[in-house]
């Protein structure tokens, strides 16, 4: 009975302990020490936006808002694309989550492009994409869409010859 009870107290209390641990953070030196460590106000005129990365194709824009997108980290973008502009089907290493602040932004899932599948997010359309899910976007008219992920950023094509990068 003794054993029991003693048992029963250690499991009790290796429970609690796990409980009680404090949560592991990313190390300080992951983050971008330019935009992490203050707060940050931003109104549409305060962005500054550039080409896209190269691993895109060409014509669209991008505005860094908070982070590092090619470093580990968390990072938020604006991502600015312009009518008959297309993503053609790739995939991520991480985790997004996209929110459509303007136009419309056809998304669609699998490795081969295929619009009539796409569905159709309007402004304050949301989408969470996981991890290594294959996917296609494309859009008809202007947009702009705000990503939230954590770095780096990468952009793997199903199709080597979609690549820009090997294009060029």
């Amino acid at each position: 009975m003794k054993l029991t009870r003693f048992i029963t107290m250690l499991f009790a209390a290796a429970i609690f302990a796990v409980l009680t641990s404090p949560v592991p953070v990313p190390a300080a030196d992951a983050m971008d020490k330019s935009t992490m460590d203050k707060t940050i106000f931003l109104n549409p005129d305060d962005l500054h936006w550039d080409n896209a990365p190269p691993s895109l194709p060409q014509g669209a824009k991008m505005a860094v808002l908070l982070g590092d997108p090619s470093k580990a980290g968390i990072f938020v973008i604006r991502f600015q694309a312009p009518g008959a502009y297309t993503i053609p089907p790739h995939y991520h290493s991480r985790a997004e989550t996209l929110t459509v602040l303007s136009g419309t932004l056809y998304l669609g899932g699998g490795e081969t492009f295929d619009p009539p599948s796409s569905h159709a997010l309007e402004v304050g359309g949301f989408h969470y994409l996981p991890a290594k899910s294959p996917h296609f976007a494309f859009s008809k008219a202007p947009v702009i869409v705000e990503i939230h992920g954590e770095g780096p950023f990468d952009i793997i094509y199903m199709n080597p010859a979609d690549d820009p990068l090997k294009a060029r």
